[in-house]
């Protein structure tokens, strides 16, 4: 009798044994349906925009033996008076220009006399894109005049890139729906509602350019510029 009780309370736990087991497998290959029913596609939409501001940036400089730094200044003082006028010719009347930096240049040998490097640093700021492009043509009128002018690129810059953003957003979606679909298709489902989309970084090339970084990029060499956005769009299946 001991016996039979002991075989029936084995049966009892090895019959609840596959029952909860088999409720586990049910509940996992549910689980697994259900992530199977949705699927992320990346996409993106690409503009081309011209710009519509632009800075330049540059600095004139003078060597000075130390004795002779009060000269050096006042011929910076010239140099900046000659930059100004050239600016003004060309239409520019807002130029910042820095107080003069006094660097000293060091020389290995310490009997040589102490020189320092005396600059100015210049930043114009404008809308009109153009003419600034102009402005950085024509700045070997300053060097002619016998001032040490070191000029950097101009730098181009869109201001509506935020609305810009926003207006490609629908495009992106689109885009990464219809690659969806495609992907969808091949396996005998039909796309579903989007269930999340999350946007990545704004990338701002040179026109035609495929060299996008993981952190976005932004050109600012040309006027004429591609900005682009991508999405990361998770959508069901059906």
């Amino acid at each position: 009798m001991e016996k039979s009780n002991k075989i029936l309370i084995l049966g009892l736990i090895l019959g609840l044994s596959l029952i909860i087991t088999g409720a586990i497998i049910a509940n996992t290959f549910l689980s697994v349906k259900r992530l199977d029913n949705v699927i992320t596609v990346s996409g993106s939409a690409k503009q081309t925009v011209t710009a519509d501001s632009a800075r330049w940036t540059a600095n004139f400089s003078r060597i000075s033996l130390k004795d002779q730094l009060p000269s050096g200044y006042a011929q910076m003082k010239a140099d900046e008076k000659t930059i100004n006028d050239f600016f003004t010719a060309q239409g520019f009347k807002q130029v910042n220009i820095s107080p003069v930096f006094l660097n000293e240049i060091y020389n290995n040998d310490q009997n040589a006399p102490k020189q320092y490097n005396l600059v100015q640093n210049i930043e114009v700021k404008s809308n009109d894109v153009a003419k600034m492009k102009e402005l950085a043509k024509n700045s070997d009128q300053i060097a002619s005049k016998g001032i040490i002018f070191s000029p950097n690129p101009v730098e181009y810059y869109y201001s509506k890139l935020p609305d810009l953003r926003v207006s490609l957003l629908p495009a992106a979606i689109t885009d990464a729906k219809n690659r969806a679909t495609i992907i969808a298709q091949s396996s005998g489902k039909s796309v579903d509602a989007i269930k999340s989309v999350s946007m990545g970084v704004v990338q701002v090339m040179t026109v035609g350019s495929v060299d996008v970084s993981d952190y976005g990029a932004y050109d600012t060499s040309t006027i004429d510029k591609d900005v682009m956005i991508t999405v990361k769009t998770v959508f069901g299946l059906k």
